[in-house]
């Protein structure tokens, strides 16, 4: 009888140590830009329903906490609201031997947040600029009501803050605007103040209105849509990314290549960002 415990233990330890490891090989982690988060986690979910054997694990932080992790080998996918930097191709290339690899997995409309009690329903790229960098501070200055500006941006870690001062505010940010972790508390802190202005991803954008954009005074003012981001008439429009140390074999792949295909592309769609085709 102690003998058939000993046999049986045994069989069981094997059995546990087989199922630990097929867990760990086929476990992914995605680590990075917070606009990415909320799309990520659906793409795992729904990827896990269909995989049972596969373990997908996605945190935010920001698309350069998401390229650190990385470099540094505790992610297997760094998620980016941003190209990746020279730099960070560099550290890649020179603790792996190897070129990162960049795979464009959605768009998005990187919306600016209005309040909806605000007049002020459309703005040039010229007057965010000016906003963000603070040369103007009250929306008088902009056709609204004597009223000072609040600003409220992203950290300096989130790709979405780097996207928006390279391409709206071509220059260094306002003292005065207020970081917040994330899109969606700069969507919920909007929401309640009427003298504020936001910017973040597209799919956050309730309890407040769109601010249309113009491209300079003499051009009509365009929201942020699925049309108008394809055909590329709103003037804030970026690709979202994937990185990776290498070329992806085995779950890795597998889950890279449906998250591209029209099942997960779909899921772009309902998730409120923009499919690749």
């Amino acid at each position: 009888m102690k003998t058939t415990k000993i046999k049986i233990a045994a069989i069981l330890l094997v059995i546990m140590t087989i199922g630990l490891s097929f867990t760990t090989l086929n476990t992914i982690t995605i680590k990075g830009s917070d606009t990415l988060v909320i799309l990520s986690q659906k793409w795992a979910e729904t990827y896990m329903k269909t995989h049972p054997g596969s373990s997908i694990q996605v945190t935010g932080g920001g698309s350069g906490v998401g390229l650190a992790a990385l470099i540094n080998g505790s992610t297997d996918i760094a998620n980016a609201s941003r190209p990746i930097k020279p730099a960070e191709l560099a550290k890649i290339k020179a603790k792996y031997k190897k070129n990162a690899i960049e795979i464009p997995c959605a768009k998005d409309g990187l919306s600016v947040f209005l309040n909806k009690g605000n007049k002020v329903s459309e703005l040039t790229l010229e007057q965010l600029g000016n906003i963000y960098s603070g040369k103007f501070t009250n929306w008088k200055e902009v056709g609204g009501d004597d009223a000072k500006i609040r600003l409220y941006g992203r950290e300096s870690s989130s790709g979405t803050f780097e996207f928006f001062k390279e391409h709206v505010v071509k220059g260094d940010f306002s003292p005065n605007v207020q970081t917040l972790p994330g899109t969606a508390a700069i969507v919920n802190a909007v929401s309640k103040d009427k003298y504020s202005i936001g910017y973040g991803g597209a799919a956050y954008a309730e309890g407040v209105k769109d601010c249309k954009v113009k491209k300079d005074a003499k051009s009509k003012g365009i929201y942020p849509t699925a049309v108008t981001i394809r055909n590329k008439t709103y003037p804030i429009s970026r690709y979202l990314y994937m990185y990776l140390r290498e070329r992806p074999t085995g779950e890795t792949k597998a889950f890279i290549d449906w998250v591209l295909s029209p099942e997960g592309q779909k899921l772009v769609v309902e998730t409120g960002y923009f499919s690749l085709k």
